[in-house]
């Protein structure tokens, strides 16, 4: 199989932040932004998506291996992002995979395991990952043919409207705990977050 890259989302605002950077928040030493593009770029080729430069966003890949995408109508909402990075997928790529960058609790064991549910279920055009109750969440594989659907999308709601158009073709990946759905939108989501995640690492 053509190897599937990986589109990381990371053109957006940060909105309901209060001024920071969601994406530039540390984890583990790095920013997060930096830490998904690490932990993507071991499961495949990454394009990230970008808001126009300059951007400190720049800063935080920087050495990374990865193809940057300045997305310069990135206010529009995801699905400019979506285009804006479609356009650099190899055409020989079967498909691609969308990948959220505010997911903290993501793995490349988690990618790896989505990517690898396209060849163990190939009579699906969509493969996404999901908690483990079943729950649909992220990261989310498109086959090719549908390229031109996600091409002609746009404002925020992502590609909501094309995996429901294709409702019976969609596989959903079952991801350890939340994995799959947990973001962190507002600085009360990053301080429970924090939180949990130094109480289960003292109890380790």
């Amino acid at each position: 199989m053509t190897q599937i890259p990986i589109i990381l989302l990371a053109a957006g605002q940060s909105s309901r932040m209060g001024g920071q950077d969601k994406l530039l928040q540390i984890i583990d030493g790095q920013p997060l932004l930096r830490r998904a593009a690490l932990i993507a770029g071991l499961a495949a080729p990454v394009i990230v998506a970008l808001p126009s430069a300059p951007h400190l966003r720049y800063q935080a890949l920087d050495g990374l291996d990865l193809h940057q995408v300045e997305i310069p109508d990135a206010q529009e909402g995801m699905n400019a992002s979506l285009r804006g990075a479609l356009a650099h997928v190899s055409p020989e790529a079967t498909g691609a995979m969308i990948l959220l960058a505010d997911l903290p609790d993501i793995t490349t064991e988690d990618l790896l395991a989505v990517l690898s549910a396209v060849q163990a279920h190939p009579d699906n055009l969509i493969w996404r990952g999901a908690t483990e109750n079943g729950k649909p969440g992220h990261p989310v594989i498109f086959d090719r043919s549908l390229f031109d659907q996600l091409s002609r999308l746009t404002g925020d709601e992502g590609a909501q409207s094309v995996v429901r158009a294709h409702a019976d073709k969609v596989h959903l990946h079952a991801l350890p705990g939340q994995h799959a759905l947990l973001d962190l939108d507002t600085p009360a989501d990053w301080a429970t977050w924090r939180a949990k995640r130094t109480t289960s690492n003292r109890q380790v």
